[in-house]
């Protein structure tokens, strides 16, 4: 199933009008900008956008109900088209009464069953705990203003729905951040309840610098009326709502129908859904963005995640551990935080990095008899005193190391964590002590209260001088009274709290214990270790799981940078001595470890992870040594140019429409004074002087020919002050190949089970080698002439997968970069990623085949030659091009290139076989023209280590004849003109 960020994936960003894509997605306030997951996030919500409100129907202000109906039949039969074929029709027969009777109020029936397209105007953002969703939700916020006042979509109030109180205050906080210092835009929230007022008093919620936005809980929304719980209905607004849940999308029976009144709500409007844990079919087939757990960790935001297994690795009775193994697995959690703080200990001075590793111990009930925080509190207190069996201590730092020293995995990635055994093996029960304990020796355990506050207490061993510990929970009355009682407790101890200082550098406590009360909307990088106690294995805990879980995986390796270090390193975002003093200890104190004290939570934990991981797997193809001979695969690398494009040789002209352009004569004319264009448009006297120069010489410097409408001034002068400052690029020599071609380690497989096709990959992989032992072996004598035919017949270099109704074709290509080579028959498959499916390109790597199955074909004339495919969303070779409808230089990434040689002559071949009917190819043409031609029109030559390096772009269609006559030199209908570029020669 192709979800819906799966099927604007095919749409660039950049190809969106200029009312669509001109907005500043990157300023979230003064001092906060969103990250580029963000940002995408962004921008896969506009194209949605732009896709239901201007190219299924373009919205018009004042049109009819019916326009909206339309847009969801044909937004609903544009995912049928593209591969959806699960019905998911709301079925009437098994609701509720209520339900039922709600849902008839408001959608047409038929044969006991609602069309799913009433339902389909809606997104989803699944995105990870931790990875500022807030901030999206309220970014998304600005940019429907800004569509709004534009005319693009319709003016309809939003309407922000959440789950919990500490959401709304997170929401407002967010706001007033954003909101500060900024005079051309201002959120204003209000509450629902005033939304009748507002309406009654004719009060705008949509002006020239604010809009007024409504909140509520979402489980206060229902259909009567109570104190707190508002009636939908007198808040209905005929469907005219854009309704934004905040993690309110879930829940039980009665849950549903909230569910089915927040589609109510947005009927006539559009639903926006911010999660981080989507399970049901519809939430996913409708993710616009998916940065979810998963996504989050392997982008090197959030830590490793490693589950270390208890005992045997699989637990297959239902007994809980005995007293000797809870101590055993409590010390195992004790010492790997102990082997964390000791690493962030050793780290060299002059260079201040990570954090104070933290362990949590997160559980569902605290006040039972025997509760398992109780018994983990008691085991502790226990290892404190010094109680420790020299056996069971024995036991668990060698089982611990064993399983560290194997190297467990890292969950969603492929690699494993790497243990530094000498800094683990130097962990003493003395060193314990004073690493998780804060103490010098064992000693009995006190309690340190804050009158003021009933909800949190500390631990401090009596012989130490700082607590190691700390509980929050609901009420610590049932502990004081039951589990404490003729515990030494020290009453008025001077310090504002414990857990609001948690993250402070001085903060003392290195164990936190608790249940669901403190990690909502807690927000820290601390958590190296994660215990769950009891936790259960419902629904509930599950997303307890997912939720604790993202939270403890925060990172801030250096202050204000929230990625891992060698993804800051690569981005060259810290310095290579920086990275040098701090990579050795990288690996511990960027990972996070769950534990389980009993059986059932650490299979929860393993089960829900899992539950992840399993929905998507990565397969990694192998490089075609053979075919590379040893060869350099150069690629062009290039730099920016000293000249903007109104500089070059032929001015790059500004696309405007005769109309329009005549407009902003009148309009220049009109404001007389040059200076009104820097406080109406911020123009710059720069900006200034070259506009009045493009308009006296008009023909020079605009395009009307082919005209873009930008609707307002407003939109088109940034547009034109920008294009004003565009620099392109040109070419700075040549380059081995390295890691620019990548996508063929990256195969992403959307299947439970990838084994079949995995083993599948390898035989058609591993065709050479095994025909080669066949040869040897048979040769040896070890193999009969019988034994030899039967063997090689099961040894092909193509095979067939099938799933879902999709047929992958796995074929050995002798030629090309990698081996083996997936092409899908259908474009629609929807169960791999990066891998040839276009039918252009399938089409033209068969008549590649059969053309070299030919036995005087051109290419044996060459000396070597080579070919591999381009992933436009993973590689990095590329043509730069100025691209009009972005107004800005773009990459032009051709689906393969070629590599040929003949003597000290070498060619770089660009091919894309899209054909004629691809947007644009003009610009990408001309944008190759002006950096490998000459000013003949010949291509230019570039040395490398005695070759002479050209570079051509081949345009491959069915009939080249049929091309424009300026550019049918870079069409080509037949494979034999790839190896002429050189033959010809």
């Amino acid at each position: 199933m192709r979800t819906l960020q799966d099927i604007l994936a095919d749409l660039p960003f950049a190809d969106l009008p200029p009312a669509w894509q001109d907005h500043d997605l990157v300023t979230f306030s003064p001092v906060k900008q969103l990250w580029d997951y963000q940002q995408e996030a962004l921008q896969f919500a506009l194209k949605a956008l732009w896709r239901y409100y201007e190219d299924l129907r373009d919205f018009t202000a004042g049109e009819p109900e019916t326009a909206n109906e339309e847009r969801k039949v044909r937004l609903w039969q544009w995912y049928r088209d593209n591969g959806l074929e699960e019905n998911l029709d709301i079925s009437l027969q098994n609701q509720r009464r209520d339900v039922r009777a709600l849902l008839e109020d408001y959608y047409p029936v038929e044969e006991d069953r609602i069309s799913y397209h009433h339902f389909i105007n809606r997104m989803g953002f699944w995105m990870a705990t931790g990875s500022g969703k807030s901030l999206v939700l309220i970014k998304l916020i600005e940019l429907l203003w800004r569509l709004m006042r534009r005319g693009e979509i319709p003016a309809h109030p939003i309407l922000v729905l959440t789950a919990r109180d500490d959401l709304l205050a997170q929401l407002k906080a967010h706001v007033e951040e954003f909101n500060s210092g900024r005079t051309d835009f201002h959120i204003h929230l209000e509450d629902l309840k005033s939304y009748p007022e507002r309406q009654r008093m004719l009060m705008p919620l949509v002006s020239d610098q604010e809009i007024t936005v409504f909140f509520y809980r979402s489980d206060n929304l229902s259909d009567e009326q109570k104190e707190r719980i508002v009636d939908f209905r007198n808040y209905e607004n005929r469907g005219h709502w854009y309704v934004l849940l905040d993690e309110a999308h879930k829940g039980d029976k009665e849950e549903s129908k909230r569910q089915h009144i927040y589609s109510i709500l947005s009927r006539n409007g559009f639903l926006f859904n911010f999660s981080a844990t989507f399970t049901d079919l519809r939430d996913v087939l409708t993710t616009v963005y998916n940065f979810n757990l998963s996504e989050f960790v392997r982008a090197g935001y959030g830590k490793h995640i490693c589950i270390l297994k208890q005992e045997n690795r699989a637990f297959q009775d239902e007994e809980d551990y005995t007293g000797a193994e809870k101590q055993r697995v409590v010390l195992k959690a004790l010492l790997m935080l102990a082997y964390a703080r000791k690493a962030q200990e050793t780290l060299p001075p002059g260079f201040p990095a990570y954090h104070r590793p933290l362990m949590l111990t997160l559980v569902n009930s605290v006040n039972t008899k025997d509760a398992d925080l109780k018994l983990f509190f008691r085991e502790l207190e226990r290892i404190g005193q010094g109680n420790i069996d020299e056996t069971v201590w024995q036991k668990a730092r060698e089982e611990l190391l064993a399983e560290l020293i194997e190297g467990p995995e890292w969950i969603f990635e492929s690699e494993q964590f790497q243990v530094n055994r000498e800094l683990f093996e130097s962990i003493t029960p003395k060193e314990l002590l004073r690493l998780v304990y804060n103490a010098p020796a064992p000693g009995e355990i006190e309690v340190l209260l804050r009158p003021s506050n009933r909800q949190e207490m500390a631990f401090k061993l009596k012989s130490a001088a700082e607590p190691f510990a700390l509980i929050k929970i609901g009420d610590i009355s049932g502990w004081l009274k039951e589990e404490l009682e003729g515990y030494e407790i020290i009453e008025g101890y001077e310090d504002e709290g414990f857990f609001r200082r948690l993250n402070e550098d001085d903060s003392p406590i290195n164990i936190l214990m608790g249940s669901r009360t403190f990690y909502e909307g807690w927000d820290s990088n601390r958590p190296n270790v994660i215990t769950y106690i009891n936790i259960g294995t419902g629904t509930e805990a599950r997303k307890f799981i997912l939720q604790s879980v993202g939270r403890g995986v925060r990172i801030e390796p250096i202050r204000g940078k929230r990625r891992r270090l060698l993804s800051l390193y690569n981005a060259n975002e810290v310095k290579q001595t920086t990275f040098d003093a701090l990579k050795d200890h990288a690996s511990i104190l960027e990972t996070l470890f769950i534990f389980g004290t009993n059986r059932n939570a650490l299979q929860t934990v393993i089960q829900q992870l899992d539950q992840e991981k399993r929905q998507e797997h990565e397969i990694a193809l192998a490089v075609n040594y053979e075919a590379v001979d040893k060869r350099p695969l150069l690629i062009p690398v290039y730099r920016e140019t000293d000249r903007t494009i109104l500089e070059e040789r032929e001015p790059l002209k500004f696309e405007i429409t005769q109309e329009e352009l005549d407009l902003l004569r009148k309009y220049v004319s009109y404001l007389d004074d040059p200076r009104l264009l820097v406080c109406q448009h911020g123009a710059s006297p720069s900006d200034i002087s070259m506009l009045t120069r493009c308009l006296e010489e008009g023909t020079k410097y605009f395009n009307t020919k082919n005209g873009r409408r930008y609707g307002r001034l407003d939109i088109l002068l940034p547009h034109l002050f920008a294009h004003f400052k565009v620099v392109p690029q040109e070419v700075d020599g040549l380059k081995p190949l390295e890691d620019e071609i990548r996508h063929f380690r990256h195969i992403k497989v959307f299947l439970e089970d990838i084994k079949e096709l995995e083993e599948k990959i390898s035989r058609v992989r591993e065709a050479p080698r095994r025909v080669a032992d066949l040869r040897a072996r048979y040769e040896a004598g070890q193999l009969s002439f019988e034994d030899l035919l039967n063997e090689a017949q099961a040894i092909g270099e193509a095979d067939v997968f099938s799933r879902n109704g999709h047929t992958l074709y796995i074929k050995r290509i002798a030629r090309h970069y990698y081996v083996p080579v997936l092409l899908s028959a259908s474009e629609k498959i929807n169960y791999i990623r990066h891998v040839i499916r276009h039918p252009s390109e399938v089409r033209f790597l068969n008549d590649l085949e059969h053309y070299l199955e030919q036995k005087d074909n051109a290419f044996q004339e060459l000396d070597w030659w080579a070919f591999s495919k381009i992933d436009e969303t993973l590689d990095e070779i590329y043509i730069p091009y100025y691209d009009p409808n972005s107004n800005r230089i773009r990459r032009f990434i051709p689906a393969i290139n070629f590599w040929l040689q003949k003597g000290a002559v070498y060619a770089i071949v660009f091919v894309d076989p899209k054909g004629m009917q691809q947007v644009g190819y003009q610009h990408k043409v001309d944008g190759f023209r002006q950096i490998f031609l000459d000013n003949t029109g010949k291509p230019k030559s570039l040395p490398f280590n005695g070759l002479m390096v050209r570079v051509y772009l081949l345009l491959y269609a069915e009939d080249a004849n049929l091309a424009p006559a300026g550019y049918r030199e870079h069409w080509f209908d037949n494979p034999a003109s790839l190896p002429q570029v050189l033959i010809g020669d």
